[in-house]
């Protein structure tokens, strides 16, 4: 496939301008809707421990908050690549080196989520059949997230300025 003329093609926007959002929006109204059932999916309770059927409100706050950053940030994408696409569509350079200072450190975020969720299992963390269905949902949506930008940063579908771009002119081959 020969790569776009954007560093935003049309298969990354709809993917971090409109999935991505999608999914953390709906996290934080899954959040806001049900906070204790939220709290209680992040990580495996030990067998002789019932997860808690109230929370105090202070746990609550935290992961209503905490889904409210996700959602955020997943509409800070929307916000910030469409204004590229529309303002620097004819400055690709430009572009590709804005996209990169906000796909850079969403991918650590990436790498660090699926770090922590696995870390969190302890030495059941490859028993995959013993994997809750939001254990699952985790992995799969991080790795649906985290492997196209590991794709945008290594330039496949997208313009890159240093492959695709034109050859400055220098003083000397002006004369």
């Amino acid at each position: 496939m020969q790569p776009s003329a954007s560093a935003i093609p049309d298969f990354y926007y709809a993917l971090f301008a409109f999935y991505e959002p999608a999914l953390t929006i709906l996290g934080f109204i899954g959040a806001v809707h049900d906070p204790e059932t939220t709290h209680n999916a992040q990580a495996p309770w030990p067998a002789d421990s019932l997860p808690p059927t109230s929370l105090p409100k202070a746990s609550i706050v935290t992961v209503i908050q905490l889904a409210h950053v996700c959602a955020l940030m997943g509409v800070v994408n929307f916000f910030v690549l469409t204004a590229i696409r529309k303002n620097l569509s004819t400055q690709l350079a430009i572009q590709e080196k804005i996209i990169f200072a906000l796909m850079t450190p969403l991918l650590m975020g990436d790498c660090m989520h699926l770090y922590v969720t696995l870390w969190a299992l302890g030495d059941e963390r490859w028993d995959i059949s013993q994997w809750s269905p939001m254990l699952w949902t985790t992995i799969v949506l991080g790795f649906s997230l985290m492997i196209p930008r590991i794709m945008w940063h290594l330039g496949i579908w997208r313009y890159v300025d240093s492959r695709d771009g034109q050859p400055s002119v220098t003083t000397n081959e002006k004369e």
